[in-house]
């Protein structure tokens, strides 16, 4: 007996059909509609730092990416939540919290870059000479071709 795959079927029909799936992407859409919403009430710099995590029964959850914007929409709460309350969606809106989650991926330690100058390649190959142990030289040559792959 063979197992025989089910027939691909479109992502449009996955969303109406599957009852999960159907429900993760009509609150995902919802979460996406709230955080346009909170971020017309935003000052422009803050809205890359903060993102609505949840709306229930009337309590508001934002992430912020660090604790200083956390402060400052803290100073900011009151104000904010009064804006928000006069819009239809965040009408039952009673309290805001915030809590304080850096990004997960640092976006200037993606990758390690060497920048090897072609003297200090050359600095290297010649104390790479002078060793005798065999694994630092290959490690110290290996260094040393870093910048001869550049040029």
């Amino acid at each position: 007996m063979a197992f025989r795959p089910l027939p691909a079927r479109a992502p449009a029909v996955l969303l109406r059909e599957a009852k999960p799936l159907k429900a993760l992407f009509s609150q995902a859409q919802r979460l996406a509609h709230l955080q346009c919403l909170l971020e017309s009430q935003l000052q422009p710099a803050a809205r890359e730092h903060c993102h609505v995590a949840s709306w229930r029964e009337g309590s508001l959850l934002l992430i912020v990416t660090d604790g200083h914007w956390a402060t400052r929409l803290r100073y900011q709460q009151k104000r904010l939540q009064r804006q928000l309350q006069a819009l239809e969606e965040f009408s039952s809106l009673t309290r805001i919290l915030f809590k304080v989650q850096p990004p997960t991926v640092q976006s200037g330690a993606a990758g390690h870059s060497m920048d090897l100058s072609s003297q200090a390649a050359e600095s290297i190959q010649a104390t790479a000479e002078g060793i005798s142990d065999p694994k630092l030289r290959a490690a110290l040559e290996r260094l040393a071709a870093h910048a001869k792959a550049r040029e």
